[in-house]
């Protein structure tokens, strides 16, 4: 079981194989500087998201791993549209490989 390390906390049993990474996406701005706000059809997609679990790394050719270079509670960059989301136990995830990730956000 993976235990979210965010604000909120919630409990799952989906743990990404390989070289894979489950984040949450990090809530979208809903207002503008201007004080308009955005629906939710007219907002871009985030690209930042909050590591959840990470798999067990990529193996070279000789077969051994290669460790993933985040670990559960970074924020990260990631490419806009990478990805496959799923839902589980009401809360929206999306599985990456850890390739598609781009930067980790330093607090």
């Amino acid at each position: 079981m993976t235990q979210c390390c965010s604000k909120k906390t919630c409990h799952t049993t989906l743990r990404p194989l390989g070289n894979r990474v489950l984040m949450r996406r990090l809530d979208a701005e809903e207002t503008l500087k201007g004080g308009l706000i955005l629906p939710d059809n007219a907002k871009k997609k985030q690209e930042q998201a909050e590591v959840v679990a990470i798999g067990t790394g990529k193996k070279d050719k000789d077969g051994h791993i290669i460790p993933i270079t985040v670990k559960v509670g970074d924020i990260v960059l990631m490419d806009k549209y990478s990805g496959q989301e799923v839902t589980i136990n009401d809360e929206e995830y999306v599985i990456v490989r850890a390739d598609d990730l781009i930067a980790i956000i330093e607090k």
